[in-house]
C-alpha cells in the first residue's frame, strides 16, 4: 500500500471552464494564502503533492475535459506522484453522486457554494474580512470582477442554475473596495462579469443597480477601463447606455448572448424576447452609444431549429453587422427544460450551421476591420510574443476579440501600459499598427 510522501504540502489549483471559474479559483488562493499554504495554480513542473480541479460543468465537451483531467491526478495518486486529489465548481456540483461512484480516488468533492468546507479539508479557515484579496490568474493589468453569482433566468436550455443557484447580487460597498485592491497590485483594466450583469441589484436593492455601480466603479483611481460582459437582453437597464456614453473608463463594448433570434425558436428557449423587442434593443444600443461594440453568442441547432429558422438566424447575422460574435452547437443537458424536447437536429446539421454563421461573420469582421485602417486608437499592451506585441482596443476583450500586433523589434513597450497606435493594415481577426 502506497504511503504518503514526506515533502511539504504545496497545494495546485487547476481552472478549467469561464472566468467565473478562474476568479473562484483566485479567491480560493487568496485564502490559502492568507492561511499561511503554499499554493500556486496550474504549474506544470509537478511540484505540487495536493492538486484541486476546479470543474466546468456546462456543456458535453466542457464536462468531458473535466472528467478527463480528474482521471488524469486520479492516475497521478495511484501512481504515488500527488498525495492528495479535491474536486470543485460546477461538475461536482451538479453530478457528486455519480463521481463519487465512478472515481473513488479523489479525496473529497465540493460543490459551487462549498468554499468554506473545501479550505477545512486542505487546513484553512474561511476568512470574511478577505474581500478582493485573490491571487490574480489573469495578467496583472486585467482583472475580472464577479458582481453576482447563479442566476434566476428561465432559459430552457441552461444548467447554470442548477450548479450556481439563483442570483445574488455583492453589495456595492464590497465590490468597490474589491476594485480599489485590485487597483492598487497594478490592475488597470475591470471586467465585470456574473451569469447576468442585467440583473444585478435587484435582489438586494429591489431595482436594477449596474447603472449605479459602473459609477460607482469609475471613481476608483487607477482603473481606466471597466467592461461589461455578459448582459441578459431581456429587461435590459436603458440607464446602464447612458453611462457608457458618459463615463470614458466604461468601454464603448457591451457582451450580451442572445443565442438566436426566430421566434419560434426563442420562444422554446424560454428568452422572454422577440425578434423585434432583440432588433429595437440593438438599434436603442447603437443610437444612444454611437460606435459601441457589440459582442453576441448563438446556440445553432437548438431542438425544433427548422431550416427556415436557420436561415432567419444566417441572414440576421448578416444585416446586423456585429463586431464580435461566436457561435455553438447546442449541447443537450440533463435536468433542463429543454431535455423535454427532442434532439431533433443531427450533429452534422448543427456543425454545418455553426460553420455557416462564422463564416458570415469572418466576412463582417474583414469589412469592419478594413474601416480601421488609417486610425488612431488607444490600446492596452497585453503581451510580447516573439517579434510583436499583442494590444487590445477598448473594443475587444482578452482572450476572444481581436488583437492589435506591434512590431517590438524597434520599440519596447511594457505589458500593462496604454499608447497610441495608428492601423496600418488588417486581417479577419488581427490589426496590424505602428506606436504614433
Amino acid at each position: 500500500m502506497r504511503t504518503k510522501s514526506t515533502r511539504k504540502n504545496k497545494i495546485n489549483i487547476v481552472t478549467l471552464g469561464c472566468s467565473k471559474n478562474a476568479y473562484d479559483s483566485e479567491v480560493l488562493s487568496g485564502q490559502l494564502q492568507a492561511a499561511g499554504k503554499d499554493v500556486v495554480h496550474e504549474e506544470q513542473e509537478g511540484k505540487a503533492n495536493i492538486i484541486v480541479v476546479n470543474t466546468c460543468g456546462f456543456i458535453d465537451n466542457a464536462k468531458e475535459e473535466s472528467v478527463n483531467t480528474i482521471l488524469h491526478f486520479a492516475n497521478e495518486k495511484a501512481e504515488g506522484r500527488i498525495d492528495e486529489l479535491f474536486v470543485t465548481g460546477c461538475l461536482s456540483e451538479r453530478y457528486k453522486p455519480d463521481l463519487e461512484r465512478e472515481i473513488p480516488e479523489v479525496d473529497q468533492y465540493f460543490g459551487t457554494r462549498d468554499l468554506p468546507l473545501l479550505l477545512k479539508a486542505l487546513g484553512a479557515d474561511y476568512k470574511h474580512e478577505l474581500v478582493g484579496e485573490r491571487l490574480l490568474t489573469t495578467p496583472r493589468h486585467y482583472a475580472y470582477l464577479k458582481i453576482a453569482e447563479g442566476c434566476d433566468r428561465p432559459c430552457a436550455f441552461c444548467a447554470i442554475p442548477l450548479m450556481r443557484g439563483g442570483h445574488k447580487s455583492k453589495p456595492i460597498e464590497e465590490l468597490v473596495t474589491e476594485a480599489g485592491k485590485l487597483a492598487a497590485k497594478g490592475v488597470k483594466e475591470l471586467i465585470l462579469i456574473a451569469q447576468d450583469l442585467t440583473y444585478y441589484g435587484l435582489d438586494l436593492y429591489k431595482k436594477r443597480e449596474l447603472a449605479k455601480l459602473l459609477k460607482e466603479l469609475v471613481k476608483v483611481e487607477d482603473i481606466e477601463w471597466i467592461r461589461l460582459h455578459y448582459l441578459f437582453p431581456t429587461g435590459f437597464p436603458e440607464d446602464v447606455l447612458d453611462v457608457i456614453r458618459e463615463e470614458p473608463k466604461v468601454c464603448n463594448y457591451i457582451d450580451i448572448p442572445l443565442q438566436h433570434i426566430a421566434d419560434p425558436v426563442l420562444k422554446r428557449m424560454r428568452r422572454g424576447t422577440t425578434m423585434e423587442k432583440t432588433n429595437r434593443l440593438i438599434e436603442e444600443m447603437r443610437k444612444k452609444v454611437p460606435g459601441i461594440v457589440i459582442r453576441t453568442t448563438l446556440i445553432a441547432g437548438f431542438p425544433g431549429e427548422t431550416e427556415e429558422d436557420f436561415q432567419t438566424m444566417l441572414q440576421w447575422v448578416k444585416d446586423s453587422k456585429f463586431n464580435r460574435l461566436g457561435c455553438f452547437t447546442y449541447s443537450h443537458e440533463e435536468n433542463t427544460h429543454a431535455f423535454n424536447y427532442e434532439d431533433d437536429v443531427p450533429q452534422d446539421v448543427k456543425k454545418d450551421r455553426v460553420d455557416l454563421i462564422m463564416e458570415a461573420q469572418q466576412d463582417i469582421s474583414r469589412e469592419l476591420n478594413q474601416k480601421m485602417i488609417g486610425n488612431t486608437y488607444r490600446v492596452i499592451i497585453d503581451r510580447k510574443e516573439g517579434d510583436r506585441y499583442v494590444a487590445r482596443t477598448e473594443f475587444d476583450s482578452p482572450d476572444v476579440d481581436n488583437e492589435v500586433l506591434i512590431d517590438a523589434r524597434e520599440t519596447y513597450l511594457s505589458p500593462g501600459t496604454f499608447v497610441n497606435v495608428k492601423i496600418t493594415s488588417a486581417e479577419d481577426y488581427d490589426l496590424f499598427a505602428e506606436v504614433i
